[in-house]
């Protein structure tokens, strides 16, 4: 398949040749900034003195809070004027954090996200329907900027209103979507509700993304829509989408390393982690002008895939996110991740789109209730065939996470839905 561009099939030595060269140009940058010109000059680090992507682990990290302390503005490296943009991040896990842009940094921004669509075969042909929120989230806008670069005609339906999302669907034949995975499976249950059949719709591509999600997940997205989709990363300290995502061959997201240079590191020491193993992943940004960022830890837990990728980009894999550092639960002295539970939901066939996770206290002691979703012709009146799939999954769970989750089966789209990401874990303890 013919490139984006000609850095998307660039060698390995040409990728550490210009990794080593903007990174020289972006902690000459950063330094020219308050907050990373006074650290430098705390810890005695001489930007110079920093040769080799491989010397990038002589840095301090950057986290979020250094990011809030340093708001609203003494990580800029230009003045607020020479700014054009403004985000900030959803505030998931505490307060929103602010990164600025300049006019080189969005268009920097809109090619990276061109060459990943363009990468899974989207053309300036295609009609282009993006369901995910626009504002003050990047997901919305950076990905609308990737369809209109590549000359797709783009719908900027934003997120929710899932009649009119299908409506415009059908209407203008859109072959090409952005959505969250969770509204992804409730879009597909009003689909059906509504009768419409495949040959209605004329879609062939979905991009997912904004939410971990497990390789189950995906599959039955793809079933429902009678599609492809494609996992993709991003975060809005980073622009937002366009960090890395999955080509043709659906096996690990590409980290654009002409863009990024990516670590994986262990979370409790810091120290970084060979290929395949699973940790923190840490970027530090290569062309970023306004705000660069250096070794900042995402919290994202996942792993680099050892190995060369079938399509032949050099590029190095992602795996999909895991889930988050501070997203670990800690349940009667065992370390669980709502992934883990995910994992577990969705390779049970009786088992609907929707789950959620509660944390309660039972006397003195914590417990784990997982209220799941039954498709609808399983949630039948037979109470053994009900008891038998409750033991079933508590029996699997426990397998894996080590713990018995309290299991109650409810009716499909009986849980609250969300627009945007979905609430997977609700802690009632104290």
């Amino acid at each position: 398949m013919k490139a984006y561009c000609p850095e998307e099939f660039f060698s390995r030595s040409e990728l550490d040749k210009v990794q080593k060269t903007r990174l020289a140009t972006t902690l000459e940058r950063a330094a020219r900034s308050d907050f990373y010109g006074r650290r430098f000059a705390e810890m005695g680090i001489r930007p110079e003195a920093i040769t080799s992507a491989a010397d990038v682990a002589r840095l301090p990290f950057t986290t979020k809070d250094d990011l809030r302390s340093a708001y609203p503005a003494r990580m800029l490296t230009r003045p607020v004027s020479d700014m054009v943009r403004l985000h900030a991040s959803s505030g998931t896990t505490g307060s929103a954090t602010v990164i600025y842009y300049t006019r080189n940094d969005i268009d920097s921004w809109a090619d990276l996200m061109a060459r990943c669509m363009h990468m899974v075969g989207i053309r300036a042909e295609d009609t282009f329907q993006n369901m995910s929120g626009y504002g003050l989230f990047t997901g919305g806008l950076g990905i609308h900027y990737g369809a209109e670069r590549l000359g797709c005609l783009t719908i900027p339906a934003g997120a929710g209103n899932s009649k009119r999302q299908l409506k415009l669907l059908e209407d203008f034949q859109v072959s090409v979507i952005h959505i969250i995975p969770s509204y992804a499976l409730h879009l597909g249950t009003v689909k059906d509700e509504m009768g419409y059949t495949p040959d209605r719709l004329n879609l062939r591509v979905a991009l997912i993304g904004a939410e971990p999600h497990t390789a189950a997940i995906r599959k039955r997205i793809e079933e429902v829509y009678g599609i492809k989709a494609y996992n993709s990363y991003g975060l809005s300290e980073m622009n937002g989408p366009g960090v890395a995502f999955e080509c043709l061959e659906q096996s690990g997201m590409h980290i654009w390393e002409d863009a990024y240079l990516a670590e994986i590191v262990d979370p409790e020491t810091g120290e970084q982690l060979p290929d395949g193993e699973i940790g923190e992943l840490v970027i530090t940004t290569l062309c970023r002008e306004g705000m660069p960022l250096i070794r900042y830890r995402t919290k994202d837990l996942t792993r680099f895939i050892p190995g060369d990728c079938a399509c032949g980009r050099t590029h190095r894999r992602l795996d999909r996110i895991m889930g988050r550092a501070d997203d670990m639960i800690i349940l009667k002295g065992v370390n669980i991740y709502p992934m883990q539970v995910e994992q577990v939901l969705m390779s049970i066939p009786e088992v609907g789109q929707n789950y959620l996770i509660v944390l309660e206290r039972d006397g003195y002691l914590d417990q784990m209730r997982v209220k799941v979703e039954v498709k609808e012709e399983y949630f039948v009146e037979d109470m053994r065939e009900l008891k038998s799939l409750q033991s079933r999954i508590s029996s699997r769970l426990r397998d894996e996470i080590l713990i018995t989750a309290r299991i109650d089966l409810v009716e499909q789209n009986s849980l609250p839905k969300s627009e945007g990401k979905a609430q997977r874990v609700l802690d009632l303890r104290e």
